[in-house]
């Protein structure tokens, strides 16, 4: 099965994009962040007619995330259960004998912002539902927008980013406490080539000069690691006119 994660921002002015995405790349789920739709705006039926199933939680304007699966999608939860969030920014299913969970991550603005203390009550929160579920489903994908690039190699200049979010101290931590829980970074258990990006700013023409992070990533469990055939960034839908400026992350995973 094929498995990916896309930040579109906005999926209203990028399910074309999506849609011969779909049709290229054959994914048997997609997680979709960044939709800024509410449910009730949601392109069900366009995406049905592709082929896939959908679960959505949404808002206006801001965060969202779904689910595309060719497959049923059952057991679904939306949001972190007991952690009191007015942003839309987690949904999870079974798909298969998998447990897929689809997140989108607070960016955090900046080191000294409310902001970012609320990434870091987020990333805590995240952790130790994750801690449950995998007791309950120990084969299990978090795949999403982390907003965290979690090694220097991730950014393409580490030292013009120092104090700033995305590689501190602390989100990297983070980041590190969900490995420990028994997860993996299914893009390092490759070899990859250097400077592997899956997200480039809109300004100062990033994608062009390579200014790139990798803050898009597939986790997997123990459960599932053996299991991983490939992973690779997919970089040609940045190309495209009036992209995300997010791309897709990608991972095969045999039977």
């Amino acid at each position: 099965m094929k498995f990916a994660t896309w930040n579109v921002n906005s999926l209203n002015v990028r399910l074309p994009h999506v849609l011969d995405w779909l049709k290229a790349a054959q994914p048997d789920v997609l997680c979709l962040q960044e939709t800024k739709q509410e449910d009730g705006k949601f392109p069900y039926t366009a995406l049905k007619e592709a082929g896939y199933e959908a679960v959505h939680i949404g808002q206006k304007t801001y965060n969202g995330v779904a689910i595309l699966s060719r497959h049923p999608l059952t057991n679904v939860q939306r949001n972190i259960p007991g952690f009191a969030d007015d942003q839309q920014r987690v949904i999870a299913a079974d798909i298969g004998d998998v447990r897929v969970v689809c997140a989108y991550i607070p960016n955090g603005q900046a080191l000294d912002s409310e902001k970012y203390q609320y990434k870091l009550r987020w990333l805590d929160a995240l952790h130790d539902w994750l801690k449950a579920e995998l007791l309950a489903h120990p084969r299990l994908l978090l795949l999403g927008d982390y907003n965290i690039a979690p090694e220097d190699r991730d950014c393409h200049d580490p030292a013009a980013w120092v104090g700033q979010v995305l590689v501190s101290p602390p989100e990297r931590e983070a980041f590190r406490q969900l490995i420990q829980l028994g997860l993996h970074d299914s893009f390092r258990l490759f070899d990859q080539p250097e400077k592997s990006f899956s997200w480039w700013d809109y300004r100062m023409a990033g994608f062009r000069r390579d200014l790139g992070m990798r803050i898009d990533h597939i986790l997997v469990s123990d459960a599932l690691r053996s299991r991983c055939a490939e992973a690779y960034i997919d970089k040609a839908p940045r190309k495209l006119e009036r992209p995300s400026d997010h791309t897709p992350v990608v991972l095969q995973l045999i039977p």
